[in-house]
């Protein structure tokens, strides 16, 4: 059995991947050991550029208010006398064009990626199929799966996609070592819905009480989410009962007269993350990668991020527009950006998993003082990615997203749904872009990138009304007058006018493009 593509695990990180694949021409063949796919709550929380990439496969969340739904809102910090040591904003809308915070039921987003998955005839998911072997060659890797019953078979791949889960075998099999920080703690998640004439608060609460820490969040639409920290003379066994889940919900007036307990599930929460995102033929993505405490909501995100970064990179090495050597920046830039969510969630949780009340009333008195002194909460790192496909200070970073009018059209859009997806050129005058060679172009578009300009004369290229300035001010703030955006929704770089065909041919240059050299040329 051979495909140019094997993805081994079948979750929202290999679903997505599948998809980008499949509907960029490739073939693929996803495995899970799962027969069937887990149908509890997970995840329950994603941010504004989550959002952003749900909406390049046709889920924007405007359009799936059954499974996503935003949170205006702040994020409330607690001691266990109710008082209050900060607030997080988690309020307004983010760079991507989306609310800045969304909960959502994951088992309801990956019934929507399924059906998605289903449509593509180039891929070919396999369940109940478990990765046993490895074996690489220059070219392509082979990879042993067989069944629960014992059936087997071998599949070979240009190139194999290890999506399997904080326990990766993939990972294993292919030697990737594993960093763990030796940060972590046992939690009870608990999924609840309410039965007729029971209504939530819609608030999210992370009550840092010495006698249990917790968490009270939304779970997406119609559902709440609880999570209680297993304290030291607890045994995982004795926490993860139906009938603690419910002892430990009563204080909240909670039962089973009037809710109805989805899940309760005992997760040890980690700071983990590999050394490395490739060995030859393989490489890793989501869990497989890296692992965090859930206090930044950033896990499943920084999954979605990888598979953004990747599949542009495997479309093109696949069809030949660019050297493998592409993929090494893969790793390069994501496990900056990952690791910084890792650090930042485990600080959030060594405030939060405090069990010693000297040490929690030293922590109390302190944030106390500095929440009523007027200090901002710790904001969100903005790490950027790591070295690779970028240039200068702005490199890396995430693009934004504005509302644009297309070439006099009277629609007002987002600019990915205008375009296609996020890649572009954009300039403030369409007179600049004279200047790129048409074997310039042709590369651009062959990497799913348009030319597209603020204003000037209309002619090859479309002309778009910056709705709101949102491109206007970020040109200004960069000092710039054109950028490239890559597929994945960050900056390659920005220059003058002067500058613009040679920022394109350096971009294309650094994806190492068959095309660049006739770019040069021309």
């Amino acid at each position: 059995m051979t495909t140019e593509v094997l993805i081994v695990g079948f979750g929202p990180v290999g679903k997505l991947l599948a998809i980008k694949l499949g509907r960029q021409g490739h073939t693929v063949i996803v495995i899970d050991r799962n027969a069937a796919a887990y149908p509890l709550p997970r995840a329950v929380t994603h941010c504004s550029d989550f959002a952003r990439i749900l909406q390049s496969v046709g889920l924007a969340p405007d359009t799936i208010g059954h499974i996503t739904e935003p949170y205006d809102d702040m994020y409330s910090w607690r001691n266990g006398d109710g008082q209050t040591l900060v607030e997080v904003d988690w309020s307004g809308r983010g760079e991507s064009g989306w609310y800045n915070t969304y909960f959502f039921n994951q088992p309801a987003l990956e019934d929507a990626l399924d059906a998605i998955v289903a449509d593509l005839d180039n891929v070919r998911v396999m369940r109940g199929w478990e990765a046993i072997s490895l074996t690489q060659r220059t070219q392509d890797a082979t990879v042993g799966v067989r069944t629960a019953t014992g059936e087997q078979v071998s599949v070979t791949a240009d190139w194999v996609v290890g999506a399997d889960g904080a326990n990766s075998k993939i990972r294993s099999l292919a030697g990737i070592d594993w960093h763990d920080d030796g940060y972590f703690f046992d939690w009870l998640v608990v999924d609840v819905k309410p039965r007729a004439g029971m209504e939530f608060p819609h608030i999210a609460v992370q009550n840092c009480d010495t006698r249990r820490p917790s968490t009270m969040v939304p779970g997406g639409p119609g559902r709440r989410r609880w999570e209680f920290m297993r304290l030291p003379h607890e045994s995982k066994e004795e926490l993860n009962r139906a009938d603690k889940a419910w002892e430990l919900l009563a204080p909240y007036g909670l039962s089973a007269a009037n809710a109805q307990l989805e899940r309760h599930s005992v997760y040890t929460f980690q700071s983990c993350w590999a050394t490395e995102w490739r060995r030859r033929r393989v490489v890793i993505a989501g869990d497989a990668a890296h692992l965090m405490p859930p206090f930044a909501g950033q896990g499943l995100g920084a999954g979605v991020r990888d598979v953004m970064n990747l599949s542009w990179k495997l479309d093109a090495v696949l069809r030949g527009q660019a050297d493998d050597t592409l993929i090494d920046t893969y790793g390069a830039e994501r496990v900056h950006h990952a690791v910084a969510f890792v650090k930042f969630s485990t600080s959030l949780g060594q405030v939060i998993c405090i069990t010693d009340p000297a040490e929690a009333a030293e922590r109390d008195t302190r944030m106390i003082a500095q929440w009523a002194a007027g200090m901002k909460p710790p904001a969100p790192p903005r790490p950027g990615l790591g070295a690779g496909v970028h240039v200068g200070s702005a490199g890396g970073a995430l693009a934004r997203q504005g509302r644009v009018r297309v070439d006099g059209g009277h629609d007002v859009v987002l600019f990915d749904d205008a375009f296609g997806g996020p890649g572009a050129v954009i300039t403030r005058t369409s007179t600049t872009l004279a200047t790129v060679s048409v074997d310039a172009r042709e590369a651009l578009s062959d990497l799913g990138i348009t030319l597209v300009a603020l204003s000037g004369p209309s002619g090859v290229d479309s002309i778009v009304d910056d709705v709101d300035g949102t491109y206007h001010r970020w040109l200004d703030e960069l000092g710039a007058d054109t950028i490239v955006i890559r597929p994945d929704f960050h900056l390659y770089g920005s220059s003058a006018a002067a500058g613009t065909a040679d920022l394109i041919d350096g971009f294309l240059s650094r994806v190492g493009s068959r095309s660049a050299s006739a770019a040069h040329a021309g």
